[in-house]
């Protein structure tokens, strides 16, 4: 499991294939609670994108923000083989962080 206070980026996904949203925390954990209940409101709210399918970690903040700029100019293509080579299923890996596994949400939503 990560340090808690580590900078992070994260890659949430709505579904296998869905729509992708990119982010950075000082605290992946509470940020996932965050985005899983609702708070704050805004995109990743709205696209109901609550499956954590990849992250990094970093030393510092400067890094995590400057790969977070980054990934959010890579094209879609780009960002979902990010995701598949190293999570091919896009299981929910907040699971193995200690979150309740999410319900699927629909026919291509994976294992």
């Amino acid at each position: 499991m990560p340090d808690e206070r580590n900078p992070c980026v994260y890659i949430l996904a709505s579904s296998h294939y869905g729509t992708i949203y990119i982010g950075v925390t000082s605290n992946l954990v509470q940020r996932l609670w965050q985005h899983r209940n609702g708070a704050p409101p805004g995109f990743a709210s709205r696209h109901k994108v609550h499956r954590l399918v990849h992250f990094e970690m970093f030393g510092d903040m400067e890094r995590a923000i400057e790969r977070e700029k980054q990934l959010k100019n890579w094209h879609r293509e780009w960002k979902i083989n990010l995701i598949n080579a190293a999570n091919p299923e896009w299981r929910d890996l907040a699971v193995g962080l200690g979150f309740e596994p999410l319900a699927p949400c629909g026919p291509n939503d994976g294992p």
